[in-house]
């Protein structure tokens, strides 16, 4: 081959500079024919336990993303799904580049786009659901009634949307300069692991800032109950699932983030259209012990929605600005998101 390749070029040597452009020419004419690939062949998403990810549970299971990415001409996709127990998890992986996307709480976001000064940014909302305080505690009605002999596990400590959740409810219970009274009483826990520490009644932990299905199981034990629902405390949905990715990823793979944003919106069509079926396949992928008719309760509650369009990034984002956890507050949740997803009414 190579002394074909270097008797060819000869002959265009000899031939003089016309020849030379012509094959040029045709060479260019080749590369500009050939199918290019604008964006990566692998995209990495982590994702955390729990109901509020059953659009990005759908999109894995039918390969939702990999179908989308076919019919934007990027050929076979590879999507390799990682699975975490934090946002604070997810957050540390994003950093490190061993993830391109996180599927977590929208306040770990905002935390990050503002340390990385816009660097890292909201892709898309995946769904929103209603959090319950739970305690095991009997003594425990209100936020009022919780001591130094209480702990209450959240996901992730002071920045988890269950941690925001709980010092704006401080807030109100008792009076804006307390909204971190109740912070010293969190540990950092999984839902799994929280779950495994309610049921203990000898665990120091007694408490746990839940999310569906964990505190419809957690519920089950008559000694446990509730103490505070996060969709009555704000009266609005808060997106508890979102996915979010640095700007390098975005800019470099647009035609990716497109099939991304389009998997979703079709996995939540799917699940309006045959929730009961979105459900059992929720269950068939992680093993989750909750009956498919009880998952399908949970979706009719209100503050429950899957949808790409975020809710109560602007509610956090003021939250976070006050408490001196970000530096610059958004003026607009769209500040904090891609352009992708600014035709959605967000807030």
């Amino acid at each position: 081959m190579m002394r074909t390749s270097s008797v060819r070029l000869g002959r265009l040597l000899r031939a003089g500079p016309a020849a030379l452009l012509l094959a040029g020419l045709a060479l260019a004419g080749h590369t500009l024919l050939a199918p290019a690939r604008a964006d990566d062949a692998k995209v990495r998403i982590s994702r955390q336990p729990g109901f509020v990810y059953l659009p990005a549970v759908l999109a894995e299971q039918h390969k939702l993303i990999e179908k989308h990415a076919r019919a934007a001409g990027l050929g076979d996709v590879t999507v390799e799904w990682v699975n975490l127990t934090s946002g604070a998890a997810g957050n540390d992986a994003l950093l490190s580049g061993n993830i391109d996307i996180v599927d977590s709480g929208s306040t770990n976001m905002l935390l990050l786009n503002d340390r990385t000064r816009g660097d890292v940014k909201g892709l898309c909302g995946v769904g929103s659901t209603p959090m319950l305080l739970l305690t095991r505690n009997p003594d425990v009605r209100d936020l009022k009634d919780f001591s130094s002999k209480d702990k209450i596990a959240l996901p992730s400590v002071k920045v988890s949307s269950q941690a925001v959740l709980l010092q704006i409810a401080a807030k109100k219970a008792f009076g804006p300069e307390n909204a971190t009274k109740l912070d010293p009483l969190t540990v950092q826990l999984g839902h799994p692991d929280a779950v495994a520490a309610l049921a203990s009644p000898h665990n120091e932990v007694n408490s746990h800032f839940s999310l569906p299905p964990f505190q419809q199981r957690e519920l089950q034990d008559p000694a446990i109950h509730a103490v505070l629902n996060s969709y009555e405390l704000v009266g609005e949905p808060v997106s508890n699932a979102i996915f979010y990715a640095r700007t390098g990823w975005y800019t470099r793979n647009p035609k990716l983030a497109a099939a991304i944003v389009a998997a979703i919106d079709e996995a939540n069509a799917e699940i309006a259209r045959d929730p009961l079926q979105a459900a059992r396949d929720y269950v068939a992928a992680t093993n989750e012990k909750t009956p498919p008719e009880t998952l399908v309760q949970i979706m009719k509650e209100p503050g429950t929605n899957f949808s790409t369009t975020p809710f109560g990034i602007m509610l956090q984002a003021r939250h976070f600005h006050a408490m001196k956890t970000i530096k610059a507050e958004p003026k607009d949740w769209k500040d904090t998101f891609f352009p992708i997803v600014h035709n959605l009414p967000g807030r």
